[in-house]
């Protein structure tokens, strides 16, 4: 953690919401006058898009059946946790892009599924923002969790995680349905054991939870929408919270234990206003008093 160069870290597995949080931070950076400097998980990945693929083959005919984008043996825990050690001491560390379709890989001339080089971030930003499947890993040779300043966990609840990945991966890249539970079946140690866990680490989770029936995540028509949901607010830290006045700014919401309030689905870019632009502000006047 770092009064100077503040860290805000948003953590979430695969479909869970974590670029619309994204879009709402960077609308209160925006209207805050903050610079942040922007980094997606994506970015860390070990391998490329066709590396992937060879080694979730390779995978797949070996004993090493659970490999996946969940662990660490897909992924630079360790370049990850270089950058956040690095950015919290002196405003500035390595990163790369990842380049995801054709639109964001003509600029540089490359081809959709592969890094760009690696660069030192801009300097002179004002904190550095972090969206991503791994903000808050822990594991025997790495705590990334311990270098952010605010950590935000964002997961809807499993099966409706599960629907939301079997209508991307089926409608939006022509997968078959046994090639998707394959995946889930796959990526599930990784899961338990590497994103599970980083939500205990978290000072704010939102979690989506449908009020219709997703009791069998396969046969699921739609992906039931924010208005056919509530949204879990849960603080782990809940002093200093106004309950009272994000009761009265989000409509229908009720509190169900001390640190923990629900309200409608649709309501989620608004508490994250309410929520977080006080504690960016926090963030702020800190790193005011420590210059």
């Amino acid at each position: 953690m770092s009064a100077r160069h503040p860290i805000i870290v948003v953590t979430g597995s695969s479909g869970a919401g974590t670029t619309t949080v994204t879009r709402t931070f960077q609308q209160i950076f925006r209207r805050e006058g903050i610079s942040a400097a922007i980094v997606e998980g994506d970015s860390f990945h070990r391998y490329d898009r066709k590396e992937m693929r060879a080694k979730v083959q390779e995978a797949q005919e070996s004993r090493h059946s659970t490999f996946s984008h969940f662990g660490p043996d897909a992924n630079l825990f360790e370049e990850l946790e270089d950058l956040f050690r690095s950015y919290g001491e002196t405003g500035s560390g390595r990163s790369r892009k990842y380049l995801h379709d054709e639109k964001e890989a003509e600029p540089y001339g490359q081809e959709p599924g592969t890094f760009t080089p690696w660069e030192t971030i801009e300097p002179d930003t004002d904190l550095l923002f972090y969206e991503g499947l791994h903000g808050c890993v822990r594991t025997d040779t790495v705590d990334i969790a311990r270098h952010a300043d605010l950590k935000i966990g964002v997961v809807p609840i499993v099966n409706l995680e599960w629907i939301q990945k079997i209508h991307r991966d089926r409608n939006l890249r022509g997968y078959s349905e046994e090639a998707i539970v394959d995946t889930i079946l796959r990526r599930m140690p990784d899961y338990v054991k590497y994103i599970c866990p980083q939500f205990s680490s978290t000072d704010v989770n939102f979690q989506r939870v449908p009020t219709v029936d997703t009791s069998n995540p396969f046969i699921a028509r739609d992906i039931p929408t924010s208005d056919e949901s509530m949204l879990v607010i849960r603080f782990t830290r809940p002093k200093g919270i106004d309950f009272p006045y994000l009761l009265s700014m989000l409509k229908d919401s009720f509190m169900t234990r001390p640190n923990t309030i629900v309200c409608p689905g649709d309501k989620m870019a608004l508490a994250m206003q309410l929520i977080f632009t006080p504690m960016i502000w926090q963030l702020a006047d800190r790193k005011k008093k420590a210059f």
